[in-house]
């Protein structure tokens, strides 16, 4: 009897199977609609009048910047969309930390006021605003990182760099220069401070600047400290120098001429200024985080803090100031049509950032060279380190430089895996590269009678004092070019820019006289590099980047480090049975080349393997070697020599 009722519940299981088989239909969703609610920038005036901006800098202990910012609103407004600056100019994507906006509070008088954050677009707040209300009051405040980890230290004890994008919304639907703003910001006792604004007041710790747009607001960032001096350099541009200890102001007078150079080249090279006055931002710190930030009328710019102490260790590091100043004409005046936006929410299109930053990187070599700020020798070992990177350099073969200025927008700057062949913001060096060709095809084609100082005067030199900005397409570029030499101009940057897979852009150097050979001894600017990095660059032998306690930085894509499974993250412990450092690796590299063992203990995470990498080439880094028969300048020569009048007595170099 058991075993009959026990096959019952089997049976009638059995007999219902084919209709649990049965297939059902897939649930299959509709998209939900997603409503526009934050208008698109017009090019209209805000019609409430203009925002009060307070800023309290003064917590460097927690580096909180408390912020309390008026909106007054038209009568009649119910609704006031505010946004958060998120495409920022310079970054080239969407950089804005709004993270660190914390403590959100909207008030009308002493009544607070209802809000949300747009689902969609995150960067917008709703503020519900009550009849009769003339005006929101926004409170909050700006969390500035503490620690590398957590992003850029921009607050020490002794200095702070307040960028307003970073600590301010605006109102929604309005080209941000028609929107009025009235900063003022509250320091820590008897600091200075220096900014492009003007209408400067003082009033005990409390700075307030005259009203000006947002746009002028965004585009002229603080440095201030405890440590300051300030330089004229002539032509209204100013040096202003905040530092970690007060002796490391100890500019001497001969390290500002060649400041005083670099505005004279500039002008020389351009033809006309595109500012009002020119305000440098520079920090001497290893305190605060690096910058290298261009804008109109003024750069954020960090170096170390014994830059002017110890002058010729860092010749190489010198290239910052050239390249963020000829930014006030290359990216700010002239600026690419989609990289101009009306406001900070509409997204920057970087294809033709290698005009932008490409020429920006030329301009600053070239003014870097011709000022004295570098040396002709560590500007052509410069040069030397780019065009070695691109001979070798496996990611050529599939992307283009056009492509790679998409990549700050989806990479966001961050270490990638195997950046040889993922390849980075490439728009700068090789896009520099590409214009010193452009200057020696014109050179070659005019028999020396035109240059690219034909070209940027054409392209830069109208307006002279004009600081809005004058969009352009690559169209322009080409006309202009053709306008200076004829030339098919146009498949000549196609086929560059826009085309993987082309070869090493060295044609440049070698049309100025010069071509790119290796050595087993780095060139200048990579043997101040290590040394300031304390790294061993491998990149050209081994094929790899290793730091001073021996980790793996980087690693080229099929080098022979690759190939024999060291990667990034991996250890070297031993070289040929002895523990490692940078001089045993390189002497077992070089003694390689005749037969001698190459074996590395390298250890990855619990893992300990010796390996063999097969690679027999010896030390290799690139340098720049004058190839031109005879002793008369090269056309690349000709390109980095001053243009300034010689000093009576002098020639020029």
């Amino acid at each position: 009897m058991k075993s009959v009722l026990a096959v019952a519940p089997l049976a009638a299981l059995l007999l219902s199977a084919p209709l649990l088989a049965q297939p059902v239909e897939r649930s299959a969703p509709m998209a939900v609609a997603i409503p526009e609610t934050v208008p698109d920038a017009r090019d209209i005036p805000y019609p409430g009048g203009t925002m009060l901006l307070d800023i309290d800098a003064s917590d460097t202990v927690r580096a909180a910047f408390r912020v309390r910012q008026t909106i007054p609103v038209a009568p009649g407004t119910r609704r006031l969309t505010l946004l958060f600056p998120q495409w920022l100019p310079g970054t080239h994507g969407s950089r804005g930390p709004l993270a660190e906006l914390v403590d959100v509070k909207f008030f009308a008088g002493d009544t607070p006021l209802t809000w949300k954050r747009d689902p969609v677009e995150v960067y917008a707040f709703h503020v519900d605003v009550p009849e009769g209300a003339r005006a929101v009051v926004a409170r909050f405040v700006h969390t500035s990182p503490l620690q590398p980890s957590e992003g850029r230290v921009a607050v020490t004890q002794e200095m702070l760099n307040l960028q307003w994008e970073k600590m301010s919304l605006y109102p929604a639907g309005h080209y941000v220069r028609r929107i009025k703003v009235k900063p003022s910001v509250t320091f820590p006792a008897g600091w200075q401070v220096a900014t492009a604004l003007d209408g400067k007041e003082v009033a005990g710790n409390r700075v307030t600047w005259a009203e000006t747009d947002y746009e002028t607001l965004v585009d002229s960032p603080i440095f201030a400290g405890k440590h300051y001096k300030a330089w004229d350099l002539g032509q209204k541009v100013t040096l202003h120098v905040v530092a970690d200890k007060p002796d490391q102001l100890a500019a001497k007078p001969e390290h500002i001429a060649l400041h005083r150079n670099l505005v004279t080249e500039a002008r020389l090279a351009f033809g006309a200024n595109h500012f009002d006055h020119y305000e440098f931002l520079l920090a001497l710190t290893d305190r605060m985080g690096s910058i290298g930030l261009e804008h109109h009328r003024s750069s954020e710019n960090q170096l170390e803090p014994d830059a002017f102490t110890e002058w010729d260790k860092n010749e190489y590091d010198r290239n910052l100031l050239p390249h963020e100043y000829a930014h006030s004409w290359s990216g700010k005046f002239r600026r690419p049509a989609r990289l101009w936006t009306p406001d900070y929410r509409q997204p920057m299109q970087g294809d033709l950032l290698w005009t932008y930053e490409g020429q920006d990187q030329f301009w600053g070599t070239v003014l870097a060279a011709r000022s004295g700020l570098q040396g002709k020798d560590m500007v052509l070992a410069m040069l030397a380190n780019w065009a070695g990177v691109f001979s070798e350099q496996p990611g050529r073969g599939w992307r283009s430089v056009e492509d790679t200025g998409i990549d700050p927008v989806f990479a966001a700057r961050k270490p990638k895996p195997f950046a040889s062949l993922a390849r980075g913001e490439e728009y700068y060096r090789e896009g520099a590269l590409i214009w010193l060709e452009i200057d020696q095809v014109i050179r070659a084609g005019t028999g020396g009678r035109k240059s690219i100082d034909d070209f940027a005067k054409l392209f830069f030199g109208m307006r002279d004092g004009d600081w809005g900005q004058l969009p352009f397409e690559v169209d322009e570029i080409i006309a202009k070019l053709n306008a200076v030499h004829p030339h098919d101009w146009k498949t000549f940057i196609d086929t560059r820019i826009n085309r993987p897979d082309q070869p090493a852009p060295i044609r440049g150097i070698e049309l100025g006289g010069y071509r790119l050979v290796w050595k087993a001894e780095p060139n200048p600017f990579d043997k101040a590099a290590m040394a300031e990095g304390k790294n061993l660059n491998l990149y050209h032998s081994l094929g790899v980047n290793i730091d001073k306690d021996g980790r793996v930085t980087s690693t080229r894509w099929d080098s022979p480090a690759f190939n024999a499974g060291i990667v990034t993250g991996a250890r070297m412990l031993a070289v040929n049975g002895e523990t490692y450092d940078a001089d045993s690796l390189k002497k077992a590299i070089t003694a390689a080349k005749d037969g001698a063992p190459l074996d590395l203990l390298v250890q990855r995470g619990t893992k300990f393997q010796t390996v063999k990498p097969d690679y027999r080439g010896g030390l290799r880094w690139p340098w720049l070697e004058r190839a031109a028969p005879g002793t008369q300048p090269t056309g690349l020569d000709l390109l980095l020599a001053p243009k300034r009048p010689a000093a009576p007595g002098k020639s020029a170099k």
